[in-house]
């Protein structure tokens, strides 16, 4: 008995001192830096959803009215020109998707930006919406398609039945006529194989445009680290992703456990000055979300 509460001592002391090299190798302090010229900045951010019919507690509506400040502080240190959120919803459970306090707070706190991939939503899935610098851009077209044997009915459920999960679009021109497509992913974060099916649908819709030559953003929550399949099939399509290193998603308490399943990849002409930065702090002492924000500065050749 003593020789085995002394193994199992020692192998709890692996285990914790595992956990410490990863939560170690997978942290750091980068912060967001000046832009540098002549480029266009891109970021992502899992906002994590609202639960309306939740006063209090976790992702509750006091949840938010304590986050929101921070969320925006987040928003306007990073500055870039387009932002791309996932789950960016306020939940009703039924009650329809008219009411969207992260976004409409965004917008009420910084005038300068507009959104888009956003709509009624009963037509157009407003949950992830693409926040751009009106100064800077306008927004061509948008859409939308869901992972699923259905890609173009609004809210069909995944591959395998799950919840909805999709992507949403736009397309961009700068004020020098360069035109950037933005697609914006979250991937459903359970099932390898909805997220293998759901990259193989977003590399068949990609296809046209990068056939076509267009500058095309891949953005956004894939729940799969550099490696996967996942990601590869997006490679494979013509997608480069930029090294994002280390944890993205810290379980809301800064505990980096695993790399990055945030991502940001192109095709075409972008290039990407300097490396991607994930954003591993708090704003006025809160996390604005269980993601860190990532950021990543392109220019068109």
């Amino acid at each position: 008995m003593k020789r085995f509460f002394t193994f199992l001592i020692a192998a709890l002391l692996m285990l914790s001192l595992t956990a410490c090299v990863q939560i170690l190798r997978n942290s750091g302090s980068a912060i967001a830096t000046a832009q540098p010229a002549n480029t266009l900045r891109l970021a992502t951010l899992n906002a994590h959803y609202i639960v309306l019919s939740r006063p209090t507690g976790a992702w509750s509506v006091a949840d938010w009215e304590r986050r929101k400040a921070p969320f925006d502080a987040a928003f306007k240190d990073i500055d870039a020109d387009i932002f791309a959120f996932q789950e960016m919803e306020s939940f009703a459970r039924g009650a329809g998707g008219g009411t969207n306090l992260a976004l409409d707070w965004v917008l009420e706190q910084n005038p300068d930006f507009r959104a888009a991939a956003v709509g009624d939503w009963e037509e157009f899935p407003s949950t992830q919406p693409i926040l751009y610098r009106a100064d800077r851009l306008t927004p061509r077209d948008q859409g939308w398609f869901f992972f699923s044997e259905t890609p173009d009915v609004i809210y069909a459920r995944t591959f395998n039945g799950s919840w909805p999960a999709f992507a949403s679009w736009a397309l961009f021109e700068t004020r020098e006529g360069d035109q950037v497509r933005v697609v914006n992913v979250h991937f459903e974060y359970k099932s390898r194989s909805n997220r293998v099916l759901s990259a193989e649908l977003v590399a068949d819709r990609m296809a046209p445009w990068i056939a076509a030559g267009e500058n095309v953003v891949l953005i956004g929550d894939l729940n799969a680290r550099h490696g996967a399949r996942t990601q590869d099939i997006l490679a494979e399509a013509g997608v480069t992703f930029v090294p994002v290193s280390g944890a993205t998603y810290h379980l809301n308490n800064g505990v980096n456990l695993f790399g990055a399943i945030d991502h940001i990849g192109a095709t075409g002409g972008m290039r990407i000055v300097g490396q991607p930065v994930v954003v591993r702090q708090k704003y006025l002492n809160e996390w604005p979300s269980d993601h860190y924000p990532v950021y990543a500065d392109f220019r068109f050749e």
